[in-house]
């Protein structure tokens, strides 16, 4: 078998050889010229370095340990995701549109190549403070990450029967040979694959593979079951007092595998997984249902096409290049791992430790003092009437926002609520009010975004069951992803039909609203309400775009005139720099965004 070498099959770039001269330096173009490539930085090359920055907290020792091991978590489901629909996209792109050109300069091959470089670093440096920095300070709080290999006489009695009790009657064997073709594994679903031969009697097994001394061996294949914990407590009583012992449930399995083929020699046992395509692609014009169709994409989630392959170091070179084989994958998208493979189950740990000196000080948010004192839809609704509230979240509860809609749901004087929903809980408050509005008799309305992604099935198991209770379902508009928050009350007051409105840039989930940073507005202004009334006839029926008095709103000129105001404040800046007399201007923006990726708006910027 040839030696395994990270080169890629898509399209390589020509690397000059043979010349001593120093390379002539690079042109540099003129400011002027906002198209050259050196003004743009790669989608995801840039995105890469957003979670080598989350990995930096995971380093930091200011933070608490498992902390600390919640951000080497979250570098794993982040990269997951990274892989599963960016590179995934990027791949496509290769074979599709190999010569086209991003803003940055990059093919696709191009970039898939700067990509595999920077993740290689940035995984290497994952586990190395996964192993040198994380599983200390764990272990110097009370708890072990710890082997089988690792544990003492009476842990790893207790393991062998954990193992031999709850774990065994789960597992299914998988021979891989001639009779038995290499099993369909799920999207990034931990597999062990098995090394085997017969004891001194080599000839009397038929070698499917041949190490680098030519020795023949079989395969076996293992799945870890997501049935049960990927973390195995060991209980107090064998373990050392003051002592809290995890053991990954793969190292478990690797440890006892033998037992899954009596008579057979194990010569080695490594992890591998397999991250697919999970990109949906829902053909809309041609969807008699898009919650059907969308449902017929889902099941085939699981079984996309492979774009990366994580295996533990030390796995033979054949096997891996079988595997490399049995997905259709390159070298370049081969990624060894020093360490326990998915690190995102750490977050196990995390969740089920009250240990609050590990942790962050928790943080209780503080809620508008006009707002907390409004005791009833009548109080709440007045103090909107009488001025807006901002929110900071999670400085601001996002309590003022449930309230809101809840407040609504059980107000006889409310006529109609209707909303947008993106990312909501699993056990949304706010999806809960809806349903007991709508069961009340009030007229009430969800767009339920069914694109969002990786929660599709959750925005689905919501959709159904709001329309049970007689809340009116809509998807959006076809070809669009509907992206915007916005809350919208219709109540009576006297002989007056008034608007109240919520608008903001974090989704309607009360879990995540404790974590990330956003903006929320909840007002009575007359004209945002006539504009959100518009935004929902738009979202819900037939009607052409009717021109808003004071929202924005995309694909609608949203971009426009974010470069108008742009281009304001930089004549601003001009006119003062013109100015010989020192004129001072109020010239400036400030932006806060996830990302920018609009070339427009950043020439404009620029």
């Amino acid at each position: 078998m040839p030696p395994i070498t990270k080169t890629s099959n898509r399209t390589p770039k020509s690397l000059p050889t043979g010349s001593r001269k120093k390379p002539a330096p690079a042109t540099v173009r003129a400011v002027t010229d906002l198209d050259a490539p050196q003004w743009y930085v790669h989608r995801e090359l840039s995105w890469l370095e957003f979670n080598q920055r989350v990995l930096e907290e995971a380093s930091d020792i200011e933070n608490p340990p498992l902390e600390r091991m919640k951000f080497l978590a979250i570098v794993s489901s982040n990269m997951d995701e990274f892989f599963e629909i960016r590179v995934a996209g990027l791949q496509q792109q290769a074979d599709s549109r190999p010569f086209e050109c991003g803003p940055d300069g990059l093919t696709a091959s191009q970039a898939l190549d700067s990509i595999a470089t920077r993740v290689r670093r940035l995984v290497t440096d994952q586990y190395l403070c996964y192993s040198t920095q994380v599983v200390p300070a764990l272990a110097a709080g009370g708890i072990d990450l710890l082997t089988v290999d690792d544990l003492d006489e009476r842990a790893c009695k207790w393991a062998k029967n954990y193992f031999e009790r709850d774990v065994f009657p789960v597992l299914t064997p998988l021979a891989v040979d001639p009779a038995h073709p290499f099993p369909q594994l799920a999207n990034k679903s931990l597999n062990l694959v098995v090394e085997l031969r017969v004891p001194d009697r080599p000839g009397e097994i038929d070698g499917l593979m041949r190490d680098e001394s030519h020795v023949e061996f079989r395969l076996g294949v293992v799945q870890v079951p997501r049935v049960l914990p990927r973390l195995v407590a060991i209980p107090a009583e064998f373990s050392p007092k003051g002592r809290k012992i995890y053991v990954f449930l793969s190292s478990l399995i690797s440890a006892y595998v033998g037992q899954l083929f009596p008579g057979l020699e194990v010569r080695g046992s490594y992890a591998f997984r397999v991250t697919r395509n999970s990109e949906l692609y829902l053909d809309e014009d041609e969807a008699d249902n898009l919650l059907e169709a969308m449902q017929e994409q889902l099941a085939r989630r699981r079984k996309g096409d492979a774009v990366r392959l994580e295996v533990q170091r030390g796995c033979d070179p054949a096997v891996v290049a079988l595997l490399l084989r049995t997905f259709e994958l390159d070298p370049i998208d081969l990624y060894e791992v020093d360490g326990p493979i998915n690190l995102t189950r750490l977050m196990a740990i995390y969740g089920t430790e009250m240990r609050p000196e590990l942790k962050d000080a928790s943080f209780s948010p503080a809620t508008p003092p006009h707002l907390k004192n409004a005791e009833n839809a009548e109080e709440f609704f007045a103090v909107l009437r009488r001025e807006d509230t901002l929110l900071h979240h999670p400085y601001d509860s996002f309590r003022s926002v449930t309230r809101f809609i809840e407040l609504a749901a059980g107000d006889p004087n409310v006529l109609a609520i209707k909303m947008t929903l993106y990312r909501t809980s699993k056990d949304s408050p706010i999806v809960k009010a809806l349903m007991r509005a709508a069961e009340s008799g009030k007229q009430v309305t969800a767009l339920v975004e069914l694109k969002a992604r990786f929660d599709e099935e959750n925005n689905i198991t919501w959709a159904r069951a709001m329309e049970a209770s007689g809340v009116h379902v809509v998807y959006g508009l076809v070809g669009l992803k509907t992206h915007s928050k916005l809350g919208f009350v219709v109540r009576r007051e006297g002989d007056e039909i008034r608007r109240y409105v919520h608008l903001g840039t974090g989704n309607y989930n009360e879990v995540t609203a404790r974590i990330y940073t956003d903006i929320g507005l909840l007002t009575a202004n007359p004209e945002i309400g006539e504009d959100a009334s518009k935004i929902f006839n738009l979202l819900t029926g037939m009607s052409q775009f009717p021109g808003l008095k004071r929202l924005l709103m995309a694909p609608f000129g949203l971009d426009k005139e974010f470069i108008k105001r742009i281009d304001r404040e930089t004549a601003h800046a001009k006119k003062a720099a013109r100015s010989k007399t020192g004129e001072k201007t109020d010239a400036r923006i400030i932006v806060k965004m996830n990302s920018l990726v609009d070339p427009s708006v950043i020439k404009a910027l620029y």
